[in-house]
C-alpha cells in the first residue's frame, strides 16, 4: 500500500476514534445507557481478528451486564416474560474458525453463552465465502459489464443488491475472466461445530450458500433454508432452532419457511436493540460490532448512542 494511502487511512482511524471519545463523554450518553439497561442487546460479530480486544470486551459483559443464551431469548418471546435488565446475547455469524480457536476459550472461561450461524455449504471445505471470492477475482483482473467501474468493495455491495441468479452468474464470469482464482479458506468441519455445541455455543443456521433472502426467487429462498436445516441436523444430531439472516436481509418468505421448521427465534443485522421481550422473534434487532472496536465505540454501542447516531446519519 503506498505511504500515502496509509497515512490516509491513519487520519481516518484518528478522527473515528476522536469522535468514539467525544459520544462516551457526552451527556446524552447517561440518558441513553439508562435506557439500554432495559432492552436486549444482541451483538453481531464475524470473524475474530483482535483476540485480546475481544477478551477485553467478553470480561466488561461479564462484568456488568447479564449474558443470556438464544434459548432464554425465545423463552421470554414466547411466553412474553422480559430478560433481565442489561441481557447481553453474544452471536458470531459465517462461522468463522477464530470462533472456534479465539472466542470459544475466552467465552467458556467467562461462562458466557453464545450462538455462531453457519454457512452450511462451506462445512468441510476450503472454500472462500464468495464476498471474499468476488474482490480477491476483481482485484486479479476478472470482469463483467455489470460491475464496470467499481472497485471491489463497490462490486461485493452492488452484488448484494441483484436478483440472485444474476449474483451467482456475475461470479462465474468472473472466474471465468481473473488471471487467478481465489486462494483456499479455511472453514470449520462437522467436528469443529460439534466442539462449538459441546463447548456452550448454539449453533444456528445461516442459510447454505449465503444469498440475500430477498433477492431469491421462492424455490431458491426454500433450498437454502431447509437445505441449511438438514446439514446442521445431520452434523449436530439434532435440529436448529435459531437462524440469522444472511446481510440482515428480512423477507417474509423466510419467516414462513422457519415456522415450519420449528425456528424459534431469527436475527436481523440492523444495529438496533431489541426489546427484552421481543414482540417479532423471527425479526429481532441485532448490534453490530467487531473484536477491534475500541472500548469508547463499545461503550457507545451498548448504550444506544451510537446506533442512534447512525440512523441519523442515514446509516442502514
Amino acid at each position: 500500500m503506498p505511504t500515502t494511502d496509509r497515512a490516509t487511512r491513519r487520519d481516518r482511524a484518528a478522527r473515528r476514534r476522536g469522535i468514539d471519545a467525544l459520544l462516551r463523554h457526552s451527556p446524552l450518553q447517561p440518558v441513553f445507557r439508562a435506557r439500554a439497561a432495559h432492552r436486549l442487546a444482541v451483538l453481531a460479530y464475524h470473524g475474530i481478528d483482535d483476540p485480546t480486544a475481544f477478551r477485553a470486551q467478553m470480561e466488561r459483559l461479564a462484568r456488568t451486564a447479564h449474558p443470556v443464551a438464544p434459548e432464554q431469548v425465545a423463552h421470554a418471546a414466547e411466553h412474553r416474560r422480559p430478560l433481565p435488565p442489561r441481557s447481553v446475547l453474544v452471536t458470531f455469524d459465517d462461522g468463522d474458525p477464530t470462533v472456534l480457536t479465539h472466542a470459544l476459550p475466552v467465552l467458556a472461561r467467562l461462562r458466557i453463552p453464545a450462538a455462531a450461524y453457519v454457512i452450511t455449504d462451506l462445512i468441510d471445505s476450503d472454500r472462500p465465502y464468495w464476498w471474499t471470492e468476488a474482490a480477491h477475482l476483481i482485484r486479479r483482473g476478472g470482469h463483467t459489464h455489470t460491475l464496470h467501474g467499481l472497485d471491489s468493495a463497490a462490486a461485493v455491495h452492488h452484488l448484494k443488491t441483484v436478483p440472485d441468479v444474476e449474483r451467482l452468474h456475475v461470479l462465474a464470469e468472473l472466474r471465468a475472466t481473473a488471471s487467478r482464482q481465489a486462494p483456499p479458506q479455511r472453514q470449520l468441519s462437522s467436528a469443529e461445530l460439534r466442539t462449538l455445541a459441546e463447548g456452550g455455543l448454539t449453533v444456528g443456521n445461516h442459510t447454505a450458500s449465503h444469498p440475500c433472502l430477498d433477492r431469491c426467487e421462492d424455490s431458491d429462498l426454500d433450498a437454502q433454508l431447509v437445505r441449511a436445516h438438514d446439514r446442521l441436523t445431520t452434523c449436530l444430531g439434532h435440529p436448529p432452532t435459531t437462524f440469522a439472516y444472511p446481510n440482515g436481509n428480512h423477507d417474509p418468505r423466510a419467516e414462513t419457511v422457519l415456522r415450519t421448521l420449528g425456528y424459534r427465534t431469527a436475527f436481523l443485522f440492523d444495529h438496533r436493540h431489541a426489546a427484552l421481550a421481543p414482540a417479532e422473534r423471527l425479526r429481532i434487532s441485532r448490534l453490530r460490532v467487531n473484536s477491534h472496536t475500541g472500548p469508547d465505540r463499545f461503550d457507545t454501542i451498548l448504550s444506544g448512542l451510537h446506533p442512534a447516531m447512525h440512523r441519523l446519519r442515514g446509516g442502514r
